[in-house]
């Protein structure tokens, strides 16, 4: 692995207030590299991008390594048609820039779950830590056969709750007899079957599987109208926020708000959701964060 830390700097009118470092695979190719915040023309050394007078970007390193996932639609035609469908998300949609979600990497829908609910309710770098010793005890993920023979200790002594153990066993059994589906017949399934199928999991709702949904199978269908931020976009987006206050929780919008709304985004409702996201880490005046994937 290689280290990127693109270069600090100070230019006149200009604030730098976002940039990071990024670790790369060794051969990877830094295509591009953008900087936040500009209001006079600039290049930046090394990976090349010029930001212009006035434009708001991001920092991203876009790492091209033969390994990464295209998007199963067309980004370019999902805005077009949200720009004319909904010009107040047009509005948006100007000021956040262009659509730069990354799938996440697809294994198994097991594994994706099995992660799912070992990181519900921890913050990151706890989940991160027991996930690892998860797979430090197992040698990897498990199979679904070697989690149900193995006893309660050493996961608990990996630091998972004896209600996560319950779902890890649930996860594995229907897994098994085929209710959760294996990597290649879940790209057969509608979004409608894949939610009836593995909410029947214990411990796995309906926002984690669209989440799965959107980042790690693309599809651009998807509208998770119970997400704290896909709301709170749409609240800073569409409704009228007074100046003289912050946002309440009175003003998120109520689920058929957001379905009904959504009507007009169909079939690109997954596009949707990631500019509410930006919308947020625009008015926190950051880069992109969380579900935004790099």
């Amino acid at each position: 692995m290689m280290l990127f830390r693109p270069m600090a700097f100070s230019v006149t009118g200009f604030k730098c207030i976002d940039w990071r470092d990024k670790t790369v695979p060794s051969g990877s190719k830094l295509t591009h590299c953008r900087v936040v915040y500009a209001k006079v023309g600039y290049v930046e050394p090394g990976p090349r991008a010029m930001v212009g007078d006035g434009q708001c970007v991001r920092l991203l390193a876009m790492i091209h390594d033969g390994r990464s996932r295209k998007l199963p639609f067309d980004a370019d035609e999902a805005v077009a048609h949200l720009t004319a469908k909904d010009p107040k998300l047009g509005a948006l949609i100007e000021r956040a820039g262009p659509f730069a979600m990354r799938l996440a990497p697809a294994p198994s829908p097991f594994e994706s779950l099995l992660e799912s609910i070992l990181y519900q309710q921890l913050h990151g770098k706890a989940a991160a830590a027991i996930h690892s010793r998860v797979r430090a005890y197992f040698g990897g993920d498990p199979t679904p056969e070697l989690l149900l023979a193995t006893p309660d200790e050493p996961l608990r002594a990996a630091g998972v709750s004896g209600n996560k153990i319950k779902a890890f066993r649930d996860l594995a059994a229907k897994t098994l007899d085929g209710t959760v589906p294996s990597h290649a017949a879940i790209k057969k399934l509608s979004d409608a079957e894949i939610i009836e199928r593995l909410t029947a999991v214990r411990g796995i709702g309906a926002w984690t599987v669209e989440m799965l949904l959107i980042f790690r199978l693309g599809r651009p269908d998807v509208l998770p109208v119970t997400d704290y931020g896909v709301r709170k976009g749409f609240a800073l987006t569409f409704q009228k926020i007074p100046k003289t206050r912050g946002l309440a929780a009175a003003d998120l919008p109520k689920a058929d708000v957001l379905l009904r709304r959504g009507k007009k985004w169909a079939p690109f409702r997954s596009v949707a959701s990631w500019y509410m996201w930006r919308a947020c880490d625009l008015a926190k005046g950051t880069a992109p964060t969380g579900r935004s994937v790099e």
